[in-house]
């Protein structure tokens, strides 16, 4: 019988396992529908999940972030902690890694990235890095400080993890056009972090990409995760309750300015402006 996840067998900021055992609850509302498409599929953990829970369904994972090419190089990645374990054998768990036992770690990331072509950065950070921080790069990695955060164990093989889906690779707004209008369609919608860089998602997220996904839930059955980050909940019922605002910036003149906080921080200051409607030049007055 087929082994069902509750959890992305590799690190990815953002998959949904806390809400796994919920999401299988939700599927049961939707016994009536047959497609169902993971715009956002980040670590596929709910598309796998939809397709343990229906077999007969056609589920659609977009593999936006090269998820698949991280389950492959599993073989890999274990030889890499087997030998940052063994270099790190000194260093007490969670306590920096420097001087040359550092040295000696980058260098083997190096030279796998030589030998193999392919790292899998993501589960490397999460071995050699804190706080949910990632570097997608030996050159990011090199300037962070490193941890003794390596596990003790090798991650298994996951070989039939994404076993039946239909898997793609595109900007999310193309692969909605390719099926909104595919009769019994179900949309699961989780969006990147509100106006971050996010290391598993390689674009930053603004203000209006994230008020565009929105359009995708319009007269479409969806599941749709969002965070009180974002605040996006209350900003919809708010112009639900002023519907005829418009956009009071419209037509404005905008002026910006780059400040610093420190050598890290930085930030833009934005100044708007519009002049009162002039009333028309009246040549008789």
């Amino acid at each position: 019988m087929r082994k069902m996840y509750l959890s992305a067998p590799l690190p990815f900021v953002g998959q949904k396992r806390m809400f796994a055992r919920e999401f299988i609850k939700v599927l049961e509302q939707f016994n009536d529908k047959t497609v169902f498409v993971d715009l956002f599929g980040g670590s596929g953990l709910l598309s796998h999940i939809t397709k343990c829970q229906r077999p007969d369904a056609t589920v659609v994972y977009n593999d936006f972030d090269g998820y698949r090419e991280r389950l492959q190089a599993i073989p890999q990645t274990n030889i890499l902690l087997a030998d940052f374990r063994r270099l790190a054998a000194g260093v007490p768990k969670d306590k920096p890694i420097r001087g040359a036992v550092r040295e000696r770690i980058l260098e083997r990331i190096a030279m796998a990235e030589r030998e193999w072509g392919y790292v899998d950065y993501i589960t490397v950070s999460s071995a050699l890095m804190f706080s949910m921080k990632y570097a997608t790069s030996l050159e990011a990695m090199r300037k962070e400080t490193l941890y003794n955060n390596i596990r003790k164990t090798d991650y298994p093989p996951c070989p039939d993890y994404l076993d039946g889906l239909t898997i793609t690779s595109c900007d999310y707004k193309e692969l909605y056009e390719k099926y909104k209008d595919v009769p019994g369609v179900v949309f699961f919608v989780d969006p990147p972090y509100l106006s971050t860089e996010v290391g598993t998602y390689k674009m930053y997220w603004r203000l209006s990409d994230y008020l565009d996904v929105l359009n995708v839930l319009r007269d479409k059955p969806f599941v749709y995760f969002t965070s009180n980050k974002s605040s996006i909940i209350e900003l919809c019922e708010w112009l639900g309750e002023n519907k005829t605002l418009g956009n009071p910036f419209k037509n404005c003149g905008k002026v910006e300015f780059n400040a610093h906080m420190n050598y890290s921080a930085k930030y833009t200051d934005i100044m708007l402006y519009k002049k009162q409607d002039e009333k028309p030049f009246n040549k008789a007055a």
